[in-house]
């Protein structure tokens, strides 16, 4: 669990980060869908965590 968390930590990062970036070149500038789309990189993150650290253990 440790080591899902901290890979978390990094694995969210990024793909929040990418989500941002292709909604900004979409061109949705406002408030709403960046919000949205960190919100679904973190959400999302969190299984590829999971399948990231049990290949690892």
């Amino acid at each position: 669990m440790r080591l899902t968390m901290i890979l978390y930590s990094m694995i969210a990062t990024a793909m929040a980060g990418t989500g941002v970036i292709a909604v900004l070149t979409a061109g949705y500038g406002t408030l709403w869908p960046i919000l949205i789309a960190a919100a679904v990189g973190a959400v999302l993150a969190l299984p590829v965590a999971w399948a990231v650290a049990r290949q690892i253990d």
